[in-house]
């Protein structure tokens, strides 16, 4: 179980970061964020199939064919967990060596965006209120951690459970 796991769970890992390191180097250099989120979150369910694949082969070459709902849910969330650890380690990386002004330029999109959207005076102070404090936090290492753990771990959490829920066999009595 300890290898299907792992091997899911660094294979996963590696794409869903994949697709995050050329979906942000693209939105760096072109300045163009739209549609980027959409990518991540395909991303993430092609990543997280891995769930179902590491459930399935556990379930069919080492539990006879058997797994309950409970033990099939447990190894995608450990499977999401290396995943979505792999994701920070490598968000970590790129965020504070490859682009640590993203902020500066994602915030500058933004606003530009309420402009464009002819947000009145109130809701494009607003937005610089938000913004700023989105700023802030992210100069804590501790905040950006959190934050990426939450883009991820809700999809692996939703595909364990539909794994589970699909891939349940109990023992015929």
């Amino acid at each position: 179980m300890k290898k299907i796991i792992i091997v899911s769970g660094i294979i996963s890992g590696l794409i869903v970061s994949t697709f995050m390191v050329c979906s942000i180097a693209y939105c760096y250099a072109s300045q163009q964020f739209e549609g980027n989120m959409w990518v991540g979150y395909a991303s993430m369910l092609l990543a997280f199939s891995l769930i179902f694949i590491g459930v399935k082969n556990f379930r069919d070459k080492y539990s006879n064919g058997m797994v309950s709902f409970g033990k099939a849910f447990k190894i995608g969330l450990y499977i999401t967990l290396i995943s979505s650890t792999i994701y920070v380690l490598v968000w970590l990386i790129d965020y504070y060596v490859f682009i640590p002004d993203f902020m500066d330029k994602y915030t500058n999109h933004i606003l530009q965006e309420a402009k464009a959207n002819g947000d009145n005076q109130a809701e494009f102070s607003s937005k610089v209120t938000e913004m700023s404090k989105y700023k802030e936090m992210y100069k804590n290492p501790l905040i950006v951690i959190l934050f990426t753990y939450l883009e991820v771990i809700p999809i692996g959490a939703f595909v364990s459970l539909i794994s589970a829920l699909i891939l349940k066999k109990k023992v015929a009595l």
